[in-house]
C-alpha cells in the first residue's frame, strides 16, 4: 500500500490537542510522541476508501469519537464533509468543542448522549475507531446508515476474527461486507490496520 498523502497542515491541531491531553488523558502519555502516526495518520485512512468509491455524501456519523478520532482529523482533512461526532462522556465532547473552536472547524459538530438514543436520522456515512468488537458496534451502526451508505470500522490484525463474530449482526440488518482495506501505519514496527468496508 502507498503512503497516505495528507493535504492539511495538523501543526495547530497537535498543539491543541496535546493541551487537551494534559487535563484529560485522551491518550496515554508515552504514545504523545506518536500521535501523528498512531492517531491522525491512522484516522485519515479512510482517504484509501474515498480514493476507491469516491466522496459519498456529506453526513458522516463518528461513533464514540473519545478523543477526537478519528472525526477531527477528517473535518480537517476534508472541510466538505459535515461530520458529527457522537460520545456519551461530557469531559471529552467538551474538550472536542474547545479544539474545534481553536480551530476554528465549521463543518463539525457534536453530541453528548448514546448513540442507540439517537432517532430518525440517517448518515452517508458511519466511522468507529476503536469503541467496541464489531458486533456490538454493528448493531448501532448499521440501524443509522442510509441504504446506500457505508459503514466503516477501524480495526487491527484481528478483524477476520471480528468479522466472523459479527455475522449474525450483518445477517439480521441484511448487510455486507463490501470490501476489507489493509495498510500500516508509519511506524519502525509492523502495525498492521484494517478499514472493514459494510452496506446493505
Amino acid at each position: 500500500m502507498s503512503d497516505i498523502l495528507i493535504k492539511s497542515d495538523f501543526t495547530k491541531y497537535k498543539i491543541l490537542f496535546l493541551e487537551e491531553n494534559s487535563r484529560l488523558n485522551l491518550i496515554s502519555k508515552n504514545d504523545e510522541k506518536y500521535l501523528f502516526e498512531k492517531h491522525i495518520y491512522d484516522s485519515l485512512a479512510i482517504k484509501l476508501f474515498f480514493e476507491k468509491y469516491g466522496e459519498k455524501g456529506d453526513k458522516l456519523l463518528d461513533i464514540g469519537c473519545g478523543g477526537g478520532f478519528p472525526a477531527i482529523p477528517i473535518a480537517i482533512e476534508y472541510p466538505g464533509i459535515n461530520v458529527i461526532g457522537i460520545d456519551s462522556i461530557q469531559k471529552k465532547i467538551n474538550s472536542i468543542n474547545r479544539i474545534k473552536e481553536g480551530l476554528a472547524l465549521n463543518n463539525l459538530d457534536t453530541i453528548c448522549g448514546r448513540v442507540e438514543n439517537l432517532k430518525n436520522r440517517h448518515f452517508d456515512i458511519i466511522t468507529s475507531r476503536a469503541v467496541a468488537q464489531l458486533d456490538k458496534i454493528s448493531e448501532y451502526a448499521l440501524p443509522l446508515l442510509k441504504k446506500d451508505g457505508y459503514f466503516i470500522a477501524y480495526k487491527s490484525k484481528k478483524a477476520l476474527e471480528e468479522l466472523k463474530n459479527a455475522e449474525k449482526v450483518l445477517a439480521k440488518y441484511k448487510a455486507k461486507v463490501k470490501d476489507i482495506i489493509n495498510y500500516t501505519l508509519p511506524l519502525d514496527e509492523v502495525y498492521e490496520r484494517n478499514l472493514i468496508i459494510i452496506g446493505f
